[in-house]
């Protein structure tokens, strides 16, 4: 049973992250019939710890108060994308999943999960602003960049901010049942259930390299969204062969010229969800879905959302 939970800092240790751990597990809400749980922020660095915001955080407990947690979590600090962990701190770590006990990160807190060991040859998720580094920096990792959180039992992982709710709530519910995880949701004004794959809220376009032979007929893909069109037709455009366009179109951008159309779609489907009230059949003509139900099915399968849901995330239930 999920009974004792510590919440372990390093100096530069992130607030919010810190704060979402503390909400979901270090508060007392007996009066609601939820349970308690045994609580305590630990310091690996000392007694007092600074945050980056620029205010100290102070505790009297010491890496010793790992040893009885059933749930160690690491939230995210600042450079923890470069800097290196004490070992003191990775050797306890790696003794609480030895005797059973779970740990979890928030955010870039998943560098000292990898740093300790405990994600050799595992899925992981982490903000996608932080993936290509820790992918970099942990070669033997299965980086997830754009999920929400990731359950390796006995280690889980989540992406930035909000995604160390969903992450937290995950664990209440397998651990307690739902019914304790949706009151607790209702307690912290948050939804219930976001699934772990469901994919994080980001603005993502493929990378675009100097483009030297393909630029302008991605200038003009980009301005035609609503267009079908073929490799053929695209290949003429830029007076190539299509084999040839098809090689040099991959070696320019990273990808197929389908790929690259189907993800600029998308985007702009997102955009259009996010800002005007433009009806889905209007959305899927402008981005040349061409039906609502061909709209839903991309989108689903780029982003694990619903349009409908994408749009409420942003405007509002009204909105949708």
């Amino acid at each position: 049973m999920l009974k004792n939970v510590a919440v372990v800092l390093l100096d530069g240790v992130h607030p919010f992250e810190l704060g979402v751990v503390c909400e979901v597990f270090g508060m007392d809400r007996s009066d609601d019939g939820l349970p308690v749980y045994d609580f305590a922020v630990v310091s690996a660095e000392g007694p007092g710890l600074s945050t980056h915001c620029g205010f100290t955080v102070s505790t009297p407990h010491g890496l010793e108060r790992l040893e009885e947690a059933d749930l160690i979590a690491v939230p995210a600090g600042e450079d923890f994308t470069v800097r290196e962990f004490p070992p003191e701190l990775l050797a306890a770590l790696r003794r609480a999943v030895d005797r059973g006990a779970r740990v979890l990160s928030v955010c870039s807190g998943v560098f000292v999960l990898a740093a300790a060991g405990l994600l050799d040859g595992r899925r992981c998720a982490v903000h996608w602003h932080h993936a290509e580094q820790l992918a970099r920096r942990h070669p033997q990792l299965r980086v997830e960049p754009d999920v929400l959180y990731v359950d390796e039992d006995p280690v889980i992982t989540s992406a930035g901010t909000a995604a160390g709710i969903d992450a937290c709530l995950h664990l209440v519910r397998k651990e307690q049942g739902p019914e304790v995880a949706n009151k607790l949701a209702r307690r912290m004004v948050v939804p219930p259930h976001r699934d772990g794959g469901q994919a994080q809220f980001i603005e993502r376009p493929l990378p675009k390299a100097p483009a030297d032979t393909v630029g302008e007929v991605l200038a003009w893909m980009e301005t035609h969204l609503d267009r079908e069109v073929t490799v053929e037709q695209l290949a003429a455009r830029a007076h190539m062969a299509p084999r040839t366009f098809a090689r040099r179109f991959r070696q320019e951008t990273g990808t197929t010229p389908y790929r690259w159309l189907l993800r600029q779609r998308v985007l702009l489907a997102q955009e259009l969800l996010e800002g005007t009230d433009e009806t889905m059949d209007a959305i899927a003509w402008r981005t040349g879905f061409g039906t609502a139900a061909a709209l839903r099915h991309q989108f689903l399968r780029a982003l694990g959302t619903t349009p409908n849901a994408y749009r409420r995330a942003f405007r509002g239930p009204r909105a949708a």
